[in-house]
């Protein structure tokens, strides 16, 4: 079977596969929006402590350019997956949709530890919490990172789709008699 046939049999087999990926790569773009949204307008004064806004903490800062990173990524490969060339190179979306959902994980790691630190604080070095004097800040955060959250899920989907459509082509090991017996 030629790597046209292969691509062509592999495309027309799942189209519930097909729709589901092109769905979750375009309602992960309204979401990403989102989050940049959430996370660029967020800020706070306080008469005591004076303001806080998303360009204080680096973590914010990676958050939004990765959420931006997967909104773009994710229009272009919602557009591309309806071209024929890139059908054909499974691979690409395969690795791109790592490379993506990994991001993802990273800076959703970096907003969860400064809203631990926010709601927790750190004694060993004074921290106080600061989501007590920073209320409205905090809790956009926490709002921020539910839709960021929300398109990692998507993005830990769309890797397991993009996987099944690398790996279904090739057939999976054959082991004779003699193997088996060998590794018993």
């Amino acid at each position: 079977m030629s790597n046209n046939n292969i691509a062509e049999s592999s495309n027309t087999q799942n189209p519930i596969l097909k729709l589901l990926d092109c769905s979750l790569r375009v309602s992960v773009i309204p979401l990403s929006v989102a989050t940049i949204w959430l996370t660029v307008t967020n800020k706070q004064d306080n008469s005591v402590y004076g303001d806080v806004k998303f360009n204080n903490l680096l973590g914010l800062k990676y958050m939004v350019c990765t959420s931006a990173i997967c909104a773009a990524y994710a229009l272009f490969a919602a557009i591309a997956s309806w071209i024929r060339y890139f059908v054909t190179k499974a691979w690409l979306f395969f690795v791109s949709d790592q490379i993506v959902a990994y991001l993802m994980v990273t800076s959703g790691a970096a907003v969860m530890e400064i809203l631990y630190l926010a709601y927790n604080g750190d004694q060993k070095v004074t921290w106080s919490e600061a989501c007590d004097s920073y209320g409205k800040f905090c809790n956009k955060m926490k709002v921020a990172l539910i839709l960021h959250a929300l398109v990692l899920c998507c993005f830990i989907v769309l890797a397991l789709i993009s996987a099944c459509r690398v790996f279904s082509k090739f057939d999976p090991p054959f082991f004779s008699k003699q193997d088996n017996e060998e590794r018993t």
